[in-house]
């Protein structure tokens, strides 16, 4: 069965679209790299090690979680900070979710890997199809203020940071277009379902 890479922009539904295909396709494995990205920062010793070293050891609190807030601001503000936590996690994540689609290929179940990043780090070449969840650019900057409780400048260079929605929409072999309400999310995820399973 195929490798399905689901992307998008930032506060775009990716993780909403992922849940309706959980419900639609409940045989389905799903890889998150935001959750990989997360374990690998609680509990991979070497990780933690390089982003102490990076970022200085007070990015940990005295109980040994990461600061995710502090970490954000650093990476968003910081283009080399950001790059130097990407070649940290990034590496690690691929070969994570490379090996795992490459495990299932012989499977009858499909495989979706939701990855951010996956244009960025060059993951679409793993996948037999590529999803990008998208909507405008104002409901995406609302979504994003609504979630993080960022005032709007700083959700706009958050949003500025990534690679333009348009031109993952350019590269995508599906588009699924979140404007709507949930039940338009359902019904899109219906048919790419049906799609898939032939």
């Amino acid at each position: 069965m195929p490798v399905i890479g689901i992307t998008g922009g930032i506060s775009t539904g990716k993780t909403t679209f992922c849940e309706c295909l959980r419900e639609i396709i409940p045989s389905a494995t799903f890889f998150n790299a935001d959750q990989a990205a997360r374990d690998l920062a609680e509990r991979d010793p070497e990780v933690r090690e390089l982003i102490a070293r990076e970022f200085g050891s007070a990015i940990f609190s005295a109980s040994g979680d990461l600061n995710r807030g502090q970490m954000r601001s650093i990476v968003f503000a910081d283009a080399d900070k950001k790059r130097a936590l990407e070649q940290i996690l990034h590496p690690r994540i691929r070969r994570q979710w490379s090996l795992e689609a490459e495990s299932r290929r012989n499977s009858t179940d499909l495989f979706f890997a939701d990855i951010p990043l996956l244009y960025e780090t060059g993951g679409e070449t793993l996948c037999d199809s590529v999803v990008v969840v998208a909507c405008s650019p104002s409901v995406q900057l609302a979504r994003l203020v609504a979630r993080t409780r960022l005032d709007r400048a700083a959700a706009q260079q958050m949003i500025s940071s990534q690679m333009p929605l348009s031109a993952k929409i350019r590269r995508a072999d599906h588009v699924v277009w979140n404007n709507g309400g949930h039940d338009v999310l359902v019904a899109q995820a219906g048919l790419l379902a049906k799609y898939w399973q032939g």
